[in-house]
């Protein structure tokens, strides 16, 4: 089977299956790249295939830095927000996904990205204990890596959770 045909069987059962977004509790669902509260942002949404996430995100002529590329900000709030659902992907209990919040966010922008093409973010935990994740992420245009990252994700403390 080729990288075509698993992308389309990918596709099929993306379509059928409830984006990590939409599990988190309604009182976190307000984030700028992908709370589902929130209408006026990016909707990333993001889905475990195996032991990693995948998201699809077509920028918009609106996010691009130069013409022909996209804005290097755009993509670092894409993998940041990307890095929170790999590290609650594997933790989903009774259909509610926890929260995480980012401690550290490294990009490393390796090609210019450009615009026009879907964008697949790819993201892999690499190490977790009970409080963090470390998670990998690369984001992929035509086929080539243009930025890897590395997120280091924290469960929600306590004090942000409303009583």
């Amino acid at each position: 089977m080729d990288k075509n045909q698993i992308m389309s069987q990918y596709d099929v059962a993306r379509k059928n299956m409830t984006a990590i977004q939409d599990l988190y509790p309604g009182d976190f669902a307000h984030c700028f790249g992908c709370g589902i509260a929130n209408t006026s942002g990016h909707q990333l949404k993001s889905y475990a295939r195996g032991s990693d996430v995948i998201a699809h995100f077509t920028p918009s002529p609106h996010h691009m830095s130069v013409p022909g590329f996209v804005y290097g900000g755009l993509l670092a709030s894409l993998v940041d927000c990307h890095a929170m659902a790999s590290a609650a992907a594997g933790l989903i209990e009774n259909g509610v996904a926890p929260r995480f919040v980012t401690a550290a966010l490294r990009v490393d922008y390796l090609k210019p990205t450009p615009l026009g093409p879907e964008l697949e973010i790819s993201g892999h935990v690499k190490e977790r204990s009970e409080k963090k994740a470390v998670v990998h992420l690369t984001v992929t245009a035509n086929g080539v890596i243009t930025v890897r990252a590395e997120v280091v994700a924290v469960r929600i403390p306590k004090t942000m959770e409303k009583s």
